[in-house]
C-alpha cells in the first residue's frame, strides 16, 4: 500500500507540474499577443494615413475631408441645396368656372390641433456656417454647378479642402463668395485653384476688403474667368492700378474676361485712369462697372479718350513696328533674311537697301519720285487736321475684311496647292480673328500716330459718381466718333458703346448735351426699331 501510495503522489505532482506548465506557457503567448497588438496599433497610430481621392461628389468629398483634417462632426459645415424663390403664379382666368364651393365657416372652439409633421430648429441655427449648392439634378450629387459660400471665415485649412475637391466637380461653373474674411494668402491660393475647375466662368467675391489688394492675381494670364465681380471690397487706387495692368499691356491681355465689376469701392480718377490704360490694348471686354466711386470729369474724360481714339506712346510705336516687322517676314524668328518684297511692307519704317544692285537707276528715281509725293500728301493732310480720311478708312475696312477671312492657327494659302488642285476653304469662315490694336489704321497728326479707340466696350456704367457737364461732353463726343467710324470702316465685332449709365451724377437733367446723349444711345439700342412714315405723312411706330 505504502508503494501504491507513493506512486500516485508522484503521479499526481507529475500532473500538476505538466498542469502549471501548460498555464505558464498560455499566460506568456497572451502576454506576447497583447504586447504585439498594442505594438501593431502603436504602428497604425504613428503611421499617416492614405490620401483620400475625391470622387467629384462635392458633399462627399467635402465632409470626409473635413473629416481627416481634423473638424469634429458638429463643427463641418453642411451642404445644402440654395433655398429659390418661389416661381410667380399665373394669373387666374376669369372665365374659367371655380370648381370648389366656398367653404363654410369653422368655429374656433371646434378647430383640430396643428399637426406634428414638421421640425423645429434652435433659433441659431440659421446662423450656422454652411455651403448652398445648385445642381443639374437633385438625385445626382455629381451635378454641382454653383456654390455659394457666406458670412463665415474661409481660413488656410479650408482652402486646402477646396483644392483638393474643387478641381474633381466636373460641372462646377460659378463660386460666390460674400464676406468670407479673405487674407491675401487665401485669396491668392484661392485665384490658384480657379483655373484648376475646367468649366468655371464664373466668380464672384464681394464684401471682402484686403488691405494689401492682391485682386489683379485673379486676372492673370492663366485665369479661364469669364464674368468677374468684386463689389464692396474697399479696392482704393492701388488695387485698380493692379487690375488695370492685368487686363493689357504693351506686350500682354486678357483674353477670356468679358465682364468685370467694381462698383461700390473707393478709388478715385487715379484709379479709372489706371483702368483706361489696361483698356488701351484690350479687346476683349465687353462690359465694366465702375458705379459708386469718387471718379470726377478728369476721369470721365479719359474714358471719353479711350472710346475716341488716342496717340500712341513711345513704347507702343517700337511694339508696333516690332509687330509689323514680324508679320512682314514670317521668317525672321528662324534667322532666315526675308525678301525685299516684304520688308518694304513696313510703312512706319521701310527696309534698308543694301546695295545697288536691287534696284536700277530708273526704279531708284521712280522710288524719290514718289517719297517726294508721299510726304508732301501728308504734310498736306497734317495741315488739315486729319480731314482726308475717307481712303485711310478704305484701307481699314479692307485689313479687316483680310483678317476677318482668315482663322486663327490657319495659313493663308492660294486658290490653288502645287499640285493645282483647288485648295481647301478654311473650317470656319465666320469666325473672326483677335486683331491687335497696334496693327489697326494709324493717322499721323503733329508728329504722332493716332488709332481709333476701344469700341469693344458696349455696356459702360458710370452711376453714382461725381462726373459734370466736362465729362458728359466728352462721351458725347466719344459716342459721336464712334458712331462715325462705325459707318465709315464697319466691323464685324467692333460694335462700339450701347449702353452708358449716368444716373445720380451732378449732371442736369436739362443739360443740351445729356438730351443728346439719350438720343444717341436710344438709336443704339440693339432692340431699337425706328418709326416708319406712312403714304400720308404720318409716323407709324414699328414696336410690337
Amino acid at each position: 500500500m505504502s508503494e501504491a501510495g507513493d506512486a500516485k503522489g508522484v503521479f499526481a505532482s507529475a500532473a500538476k507540474k505538466v498542469k502549471m506548465g501548460k498555464r505558464v506557457e498560455k499566460a506568456l503567448k497572451e502576454k506576447a499577443a497583447a504586447s504585439s497588438s498594442q505594438e501593431a496599433t502603436e504602428e497604425d497610430a504613428n503611421k499617416a494615413p492614405e490620401p483620400y481621392t475625391c470622387i467629384g461628389h462635392f458633399d462627399a468629398d467635402f465632409t470626409e475631408l473635413c473629416r481627416r483634417a481634423g473638424l469634429p462632426p458638429t463643427e463641418i459645415p453642411p451642404v445644402v441645396l440654395r433655398a429659390k424663390r418661389p416661381g410667380t403664379p399665373p394669373p387666374p382666368d376669369p372665365k374659367a368656372k371655380d370648381p370648389t364651393p366656398p367653404e363654410e365657416p369653422v368655429d374656433v372652439a371646434e378647430e383640430e390641433p396643428k399637426p406634428k409633421t414638421y421640425v423645429t430648429k434652435e433659433k441659431y441655427s440659421y446662423f450656422k456656417p454652411n455651403i448652398q449648392v445648385e445642381m443639374e439634378h437633385e438625385e445626382k450629387p455629381a451635378t454641382v454647378t454653383e456654390i455659394y459660400i457666406r458670412g463665415w471665415k474661409i481660413d488656410d485649412m479650408m482652402v486646402d479642402i477646396f483644392r483638393n475637391c474643387f478641381p474633381t466637380i466636373e460641372k462646377l461653373n460659378t463660386i460666390n463668395l460674400w464676406n468670407v474674411g479673405l487674407t491675401d494668402k487665401t485669396l491668392r491660393d484661392l485665384a490658384a485653384i480657379f483655373p484648376q475647375c475646367p468649366n468655371l466662368k464664373n466668380v464672384s467675391i464681394e464684401g471682402n476688403p484686403i488691405a494689401e489688394e492682391p485682386w489683379a492675381c485673379l486676372i492673370g494670364d492663366d485665369s479661364l474667368i469669364v464674368n468677374l465681380s468684386l463689389r464692396h471690397n474697399e479696392i482704393t487706387d492701388r488695387g485698380a492700378s493692379g487690375i488695370g495692368a492685368a487686363l493689357s499691356t504693351v506686350t500682354t491681355c486678357n483674353k477670356n474676361l468679358i465682364s468685370l465689376n467694381l462698383s461700390h469701392n473707393k478709388f478715385s480718377d487715379v484709379g479709372a485712369e489706371a483702368v483706361v490704360k489696361g483698356l488701351r490694348m484690350n479687346r476683349v471686354l465687353l462690359c465694366l462697372s465702375l458705379a459708386s466711386n469718387k471718379i470726377t470729369d478728369k476721369g470721365a474724360v479719359k474714358f471719353g479718350e479711350l472710346l475716341s481714339r488716342f496717340p500712341l506712346t513711345h513704347e507702343e510705336v517700337v511694339e508696333r513696328r516690332k509687330l509689323l516687322s514680324d508679320k512682314g517676314s514670317p521668317d525672321r524668328g528662324t534667322g532666315k533674311s526675308p525678301p525685299p518684297s516684304r520688308r518694304a511692307e513696313s510703312k512706319d519704317r521701310p527696309g534698308s537697301v543694301r546695295s545697288g544692285s536691287h534696284l536700277d537707276k530708273g526704279d531708284k528715281k521712280r522710288d524719290k519720285s514718289s517719297k517726294k509725293k508721299d510726304s508732301k500728301k501728308d504734310k498736306d493732310e497734317g495741315a488739315k487736321g486729319g480731314t482726308k480720311k475717307d481712303d485711310k478708312w478704305k484701307k481699314a475696312s479692307l485689313v479687316a475684311e483680310t483678317v476677318n477671312k482668315t482663322t486663327k492657327g490657319k495659313k493663308t494659302t492660294s486658290s490653288k496647292d502645287k499640285k493645282g488642285g483647288a485648295a481647301p476653304e478654311s473650317e470656319s469662315p465666320d469666325m473672326v480673328e483677335a486683331i491687335n490694336p497696334l496693327l489697326d489704321s494709324v493717322e499721323s497728326i503733329d508728329g504722332q500716330l493716332w488709332i481709333p479707340g476701344n469700341r469693344s466696350i458696349i455696356n459702360l456704367n458710370l452711376s453714382r459718381n461725381e462726373i459734370g457737364e466736362a465729362g458728359l461732353k466728352s462721351l458725347l463726343l466719344a459716342l459721336q466718333y464712334q458712331i462715325t467710324l462705325a459707318n465709315l470702316a464697319p466691323h464685324p465685332a467692333l460694335k462700339g458703346l450701347m449702353r452708358l449709365s449716368l444716373g445720380r451724377n451732378p449732371i442736369r437733367a436739362d443739360s443740351e448735351a445729356y438730351q443728346k446723349l439719350q438720343d444717341l444711345l436710344l438709336t443704339r439700342d440693339p432692340f431699337y426699331k425706328p418709326q416708319a412714315k406712312s403714304p400720308d405723312g404720318e409716323v407709324q411706330s414699328l414696336v410690337g
